[in-house]
């Protein structure tokens, strides 16, 4: 009874933070369409693509072996990644304080995997690194008030764009 005890609850910490790596860039996606910020919008995209793309291509150049199988695909984590980028897309585009939460999330996501002997710490670290940094590289603070110059052809001025 004991070990299927223990069976269920690890199979739980996996389920939990394979349903995480998914809701966390949900979240930072759903922000962006809640305060119809379409500029987020586009970061969002570039950051989570390149982190995407960059999980993917380290996967298939570096080829380390699961902890748990012969699959070659553990560095790095793409479920740390994921959540990462999303909770560090947040932190950079609305305010730490509106990332506390993911970030809790995301740190779960990473320790699940590792829990479930699907990575090594190494690869939970490096996916990790790989989303904040697509997301710090691509990500601007969001800002409800945007003054922009404006020039015509006999008229300059500034524009004032408050969003609320």
């Amino acid at each position: 009874m004991l070990l299927s005890s223990s069976l269920y609850a690890k199979g739980n910490i996996e389920k939990l933070g394979d349903v995480l790596t998914l809701a966390v860039p949900a979240v930072a996606y759903g922000a962006t369409l809640y305060l119809d910020d379409e500029d987020g919008q586009t970061e969002f995209y570039k950051s989570y693509g390149t982190t995407a793309v960059v999980t993917h291509i380290l996967k298939r150049t570096v080829r380390e072996k699961r902890p748990n199988s012969n699959s070659t695909t553990s560095f790095p984590s793409g479920h740390a990644s994921s959540a990462f980028s999303g909770a560090s897309f947040i932190h950079k585009r609305y305010g730490l304080k509106y990332a506390i939460l993911p970030y809790i999330s995301a740190i779960y996501t990473a320790y699940s995997r590792v829990e479930a002997n699907k990575h090594y710490t190494r690869d939970v670290v490096a996916g990790a690194v790989v989303g904040i940094a697509s997301s710090w590289y691509f990500v601007t603070p969001y800002k409800n008030l945007q003054i922009n110059p404006v020039v015509g052809a006999d008229y300059k001025g500034i524009q004032l764009n408050y969003k609320w």
